[in-house]
């Protein structure tokens, strides 16, 4: 009987986390800029941002699949992290998201945050 108590209580928690993990774009551009070192610029922003040489590409379509947390903000938190390391190989300070996605990984029904994005070197 305890093991039926406990699959239950494993089962409603994957499902509770699994429900969390949808962010709007507007929501998740606003949570990831307070989760980052690297400052974050707007895909809109970025044209007139190269074109008047303020920044310059340093790589771009990077693709980073965060570690997985047990809340959307903690997937977040792992990508934020993610994304400032890779921002800082490549010598950079800026970043543009170009992508995300949450995807269900075997048959447990976990999901990791995938996160596109390109790194800059801009003019501060």
């Amino acid at each position: 009987m305890k093991l039926i108590y406990l699959s239950l209580f494993f089962i409603f928690s994957i499902s509770f986390f699994s429900c969390q993990s949808s962010y709007t774009p507007m929501k998740m551009n606003k949570v990831l800029l307070t989760l980052t070192k690297s400052k974050l610029v707007l895909q809109s922003e970025i044209t007139s941002l190269i074109s008047t040489d303020k920044c310059k590409y340093l790589t771009k379509g990077r693709s980073y699949a965060a570690p997985v947390g047990l809340t959307a903000k903690n997937d977040l938190k792992n990508a934020a992290k993610g994304i400032d390391e890779w921002v800082q190989l490549d010598k950079g300070n800026t970043y543009v998201l170009t992508n995300y996605k949450w995807i269900t990984i075997g048959n447990s029904g976990s999901i990791q945050l995938y996160v596109d994005f390109d790194t800059l070197y801009c003019n501060e």
